[in-house]
């Protein structure tokens, strides 16, 4: 009997995006799985049900959910979305593993298997794969569009009869890809880009994009790819040193992120009374608390003339790509294991073993288990 494989419209406030688009469907089902789909689940990603050639279309969650063998997805599923989920059914998505002790219960309680694409290894292999940085480049570039749009000044040079306009002068703060996105963007539209990473490696890739690396003389390669946290002796370095560049900055982008915690304080309130009248911090890392003091996730505060964006869910602000390169990302960690409609998962891989969140009842990632005390 083929792989039934599913997806429903997202109900999270404000998400946009959907794991299926109508590329990947007809992939999909040209390696014999059977697609259904709730009915405009892509609506606001602008995709038609008309569009998804091949695919049945039914008219609730309910009817979606029947029977199915995989559930793909955007956001982590509530509880509503669970209790509709079949039992034993694999999920697979952005599930926010680290967020909800009560919601792994909840999946496991249905005996769920669950892919949580944020585990997923950061080795080569898994490149085409990697939900974070596809709409991690999706954050970035929406950063650099928002802080041109926000910040009281020219992005680029400009010359006019009145006189030349120099450029606006733009710091982001974190080198990841949403970052290396943020600079490229800001450095599209002509201002004068500064960059700061506590890896010494992205010094490369931020002068590769004709951005000014900010040299504070510490440095933090962690695993993963990730950098680890910093020491209180090296914190008190970095900040002195990026004091003098954030005083000096029209805008100020901050990315930096730790997975499974709060994002660190890179950017104070003592820092922040030092920055120009007029100057904005645009913050990617709000939805984990923020990278400066002063942040409020979702609000857009101003303190002493210094105008402080928490945007959430930036790449739901372009669904159309973002929900293209997520699917493509969903499609590519999927097909290795579907063969004339059968589904057959080599639970060796490494990228399998390494994203699975929970199975057959039981939570599987060490790290999660650790971090919601389950170890």
């Amino acid at each position: 009997m083929p792989l039934t494989l599913v997806a429903a419209r997202e109900t999270a406030d404000g998400e946009r995006r959907t794991p299926l688009v109508p590329e990947t469907a007809k992939k999909f089902a040209a390696l014999g799985a059977k697609l259904r789909l709730e009915s405009n689940a892509s609506l606001e990603s602008h995709f038609l049900d008309s569009d998804y050639a091949d695919t049945e279309i039914k008219a609730s969650l309910a009817e979606t959910y029947a029977g199915a063998d995989v559930i793909l997805r955007v956001t982590p599923p509530s509880d509503e979305e669970i209790a509709a989920l079949p039992d034993g059914a694999i999920l697979i998505g952005l599930l926010k593993p680290y967020a909800s002790k009560e919601r792994l219960a909840a999946l496991n309680a249905k005996k769920i298997t669950a892919f949580a694409l944020e585990l997923l290894p950061r080795i080569s292999r898994a490149q085409s794969m990697d939900a974070l940085s596809s709409q991690g480049a999706c954050s970035g570039y929406q950063c650099g569009l928002i802080a041109a749009a926000r910040c009281t000044k020219f992005f680029p040079m400009l010359t006019t009869a009145a006189g030349t306009v120099r450029p606006a002068r733009a710091l982001v703060i974190g080198a990841g890809v949403a970052g290396l996105q943020a600079i490229a963007t800001c450095k599209r539209l002509g201002a004068m880009v500064e960059a700061y990473d506590v890896r010494a490696a992205a010094k490369e890739q931020i002068e590769s994009l004709g951005a000014k690396f900010v040299d504070t003389g510490v440095s933090a390669e962690g695993s993963g790819g990730y950098a680890r946290e910093l020491s209180a002796e090296e914190k008190a370095q970095q900040a002195e040193k990026l004091t003098k560049a954030i005083a000096a900055a029209d805008v100020v982008i901050t990315t930096a992120s730790i997975p499974g915690r709060r994002a660190p304080i890179i950017v104070t309130k003592t820092m922040v009374e030092r920055m120009k009248y007029g100057a904005i911090i645009v913050d990617l890392a709000a939805e984990t608390g923020g990278n400066c003091e002063l942040t409020q996730p979702g609000e857009h505060v101003v303190y002493d003339d210094v105008h402080i964006h928490g945007p959430l869910n930036l790449p739901s602000r372009m669904p159309t790509h973002a929900s293209e390169l997520y699917a493509k990302n969903l499609y590519n960690f999927l097909s290795p294991f579907i063969k004339d409609g059968e589904l057959n998962i080599d639970w060796e891989d490494e990228v399998v073993a390494g994203t699975l969140l929970c199975k057959d009842g039981a939570t599987i990632h060490p790290r999660v288990k650790e971090l919601l005390g389950e170890a």
